[in-house]
């Protein structure tokens, strides 16, 4: 299948540009700030230069004042980069503006995130996904790319220059192949319905893990079943579902489907795309929510992962909440009873050092059996 971006993992030089207005603290700008970088450097990419731009408003131009929009242009300039990364959803006219001023390709935060995942897509059906979110992408810019040409060809009132003849021709081929995209997504999803009949039939439960992106839910999954998922600390080391059984107690068994991790600010476009796996959540009989407990934006992202979790619908599921990577913190410290007043009923693991492993097992069983809900507010 042909990609609209190129995803092999060349270094390349970037200079990275992020937006603090009056809305956020330092600590949450600076916690942006690690999560970008993360990003950044998951696709294979190097931070040659970096700038914070504190602003009152975001001036629709270039989303920062015209003088230190120039500033920062002089900059990556100098540093000679490949790519300015804007730690934010740039608009189309705001892109035309900044590679007008620059001459440097621009990537936003959003095209960032669909290039992660496009480079992590294995499977047919991620592959449909991330396709569809990357034309979705492509297509309202698709006017600022010809507007120019239209232009140099000139043309008078009543005719059409050949940069627009070209846009409209590009427009309904994207708009084709956004339709073909969608019908193979809906086969898909008809398979995946006739696979959850099938176990429905059988009266087998089923848990989903969620959580955020690398808080340990792949690892939780090859522990407790053996499923030999990708494992990496990367942002999004992998995009498909993976499902397989565990005998919580003997005679007793629960379908475990990992699910792709949530993040911040997650573009719309691709929670739509992913949705059809992203289903598997709002279908379940028992959700698992992993944290990772040295993670010191924990109670934003596991507030993260419930309003996502919102917006596909899920809705009187039970949920267990697990607090990971407990091997980090030290023991014996305040850190750990704090985690546990936030997060009253978690079971506390190490993946790394198999510590909570068994005891969740039997709370999965407690729960299913009980029907009660465990989620911690």
């Amino acid at each position: 299948m042909e990609k609209l971006y190129k995803t092999e993992m060349t270094p390349k030089q970037i200079f990275l540009v992020g937006i603090r207005d009056t809305r956020l603290s330092k600590g949450q700008a600076e916690s942006y700030n690690t999560e970008i970088k993360s990003l950044i450097y998951t696709l294979g990419f190097e931070i040659a230069n970096e700038e914070l731009v504190h602003v009152r408003d975001k001036q629709p131009k270039f989303g920062m004042g015209s003088g230190k929009a120039a500033e920062i242009a002089e900059k990556a300039k100098a540093a000679e980069v490949d790519f300015l990364v804007f730690d934010w959803d740039a608009s189309p006219s705001q892109q035309r503006s900044w590679e007008e001023l620059t001459d440097i390709p621009i990537i936003d935060r959003q095209e960032l995130i669909i290039k992660i995942f496009a480079a992590h897509a294995k499977t047919k059906e991620a592959e449909l996904q991330v396709k569809l979110a990357e034309l979705e992408y492509s297509l309202p810019r698709l006017t600022h790319k010809y507007v120019d040409l239209s232009r140099q060809h000139g043309g008078h009132y009543g005719t059409r220059g050949s940069g627009e003849t070209k846009l409209e021709t590009d427009r309904r081929r994207i708009q084709d192949q956004i339709q073909r995209l969608e019908k193979e997504l809906d086969e898909v999803k008809k398979q995946r319905d006739i696979r959850r009949k099938q176990r429905e039939r059988q009266g087998i439960p089923v848990c989903a893990i969620v959580g955020y992106t690398n808080a340990g839910k792949s690892s939780l999954l090859n522990a407790l079943t053996g499923a030999g998922v990708l494992v990496e600390d990367k942002l999004f080391a992998t995009l498909d579902t993976t499902t397989k059984r565990l005998e919580y107690k003997p005679g007793s068994t629960v379908l475990l489907t990992d699910t792709v991790g949530f993040i911040r600010r997650l573009p719309h476009s691709l929670i739509k795309a992913f949705r059809s796996t992203l289903e598997e959540a709002t279908l379940a009989d028992l959700l698992i929510h992993v944290l990772d407990a040295s993670e010191p934006e924990i109670d934003t992202f596991y507030h993260t992962t419930l309003a996502v979790l919102e917006e596909l619908g899920v809705k009187n599921i039970p949920m267990i909440t697990v607090l990971n990577k407990i091997d980090r913190l030290k023991t014996d410290t305040e850190e750990i009873e704090s985690l546990l007043t936030r997060f009253p009923d978690s079971i506390i693991t190490s993946v790394k050092n198999r510590i909570g492993l068994e005891e969740l097992k039997q709370r999965i069983g407690s729960v299913l059996e009980t029907g009660k809900t465990v989620i911690s507010e």
